[in-house]
């Protein structure tokens, strides 16, 4: 008998769902947390703003154990020196970098020394899940140009803040809150006693999962904006806009971000002519080999680089 009643079926509207999503209210008092001010536009610089550089590149990092690792790097290539000709003048130039890495999850501390003298460390502490401590400080032989950094970034709820002082009685502040699950706005504010200069700025960020909108603007005179569509898993489409409105300067630049199975491939092309394409493919575990290329048709400057990274 069971065999002859026929199956129960329910039918649920087509529109059930969507009548389901318009009844969801937001809730305000449980949004998510932004990303931090400073990185507002992260997604498009990490297309449009490439690590490029020209000549030889070699670096070599070798892990002692689950925390500590050792780096070494090599360069070779031509350095650009400031000239008041419209041609771009060069001298051939190399470094030698040691690092020394230690990375824990509350702590870490990178220290880099080149054999011009040059000595970076930077220091990430998490003191609390809320509240972290980074400093960066840059040594250097030419009088005048050390510098330190010190950055307090507490993590609320639903907003970030941070507090910067810095050498050259150099103070800043800045506050970045959600409004809706997809908009975050916030603003920053600076001084720098040594100058005697202070600004003021305000920015807005919106994200879902095809794509981020970013805008800023400063009393400094800059405005930047910038939209990165996802077009897939491994495709991304960025474009800018930087305008000064005190010394007129404007760029544009549009670029693309393609990921593949064992590569990753970045370029872009902006308003002043200046295209750049930046290649990493990984050839085996711990091997990657990279290509980067810029040519800028307007200044007659052509860079072209490559190298590998061990480790």
């Amino acid at each position: 008998m069971a065999g002859l009643v026929p199956p129960v079926t329910t039918t649920i509207p087509a529109d059930a769902s969507k009548t389901k999503k318009a009844d969801e209210k937001t809730d305000y008092m449980n949004l998510p947390c932004p990303i931090p001010f400073e990185e507002i536009h992260r997604e498009a610089l990490m297309s449009l703003k490439p690590e490029t550089f020209e000549g030889l590149r070699f670096d070599f990092t070798k892990g002692l154990n689950q925390k500590f690792s050792l780096s070494h790097s090599v360069s070779m290539g031509p350095t650009e020196i400031p000239s008041q000709s419209a041609e771009t003048i060069k001298i051939p130039t190399s470094h030698y970098e040691f690092g020394a890495n230690y990375i824990d999850p509350n702590l870490m501390l990178i220290g880099r020394v080149l054999t011009d003298g040059r000595l970076n460390a930077r220091v990430k502490w998490d003191l609390t899940d809320n509240l972290t401590v980074k400093a960066n400080a840059q040594l250097t032989n030419e009088p005048h140009m050390s510098h330190g950094m010190f950055n307090f970034d507490y993590k609320g709820k639903d907003y970030r803040s941070q507090f910067q002082i810095g050498n050259g009685a150099l103070f800043g502040a800045s506050y970045f809150q959600s409004v809706t699950p997809h908009l975050s706005m916030g603003g920053e504010v600076f001084w720098a006693g040594q100058h005697r200069k202070s600004g003021i700025g305000y920015a807005g960020r919106y994200e879902t999962d095809k794509m981020v909108a970013t805008g800023q603007v400063a009393s400094t005179g800059m405005v930047a904006l910038s939209y990165v569509q996802k077009v897939s898993e491994k495709v991304s489409l960025a474009s800018d806009f930087m305008y000064n409105y005190m010394s007129k300067d404007v760029t544009a630049s549009v670029g693309y971000d393609y990921i593949l199975r064992q590569c990753r491939l970045r370029g872009k092309i902006d308003s002043n002519g200046c295209t750049t394409a930046f290649l990493e493919e990984r050839l085996n575990m711990g091997l990657n080999f990279i290509l980067s290329a810029e040519i800028d048709h307007k200044k007659k400057d052509y860079k072209f680089g490559f190298g590998l990274t061990v480790g």
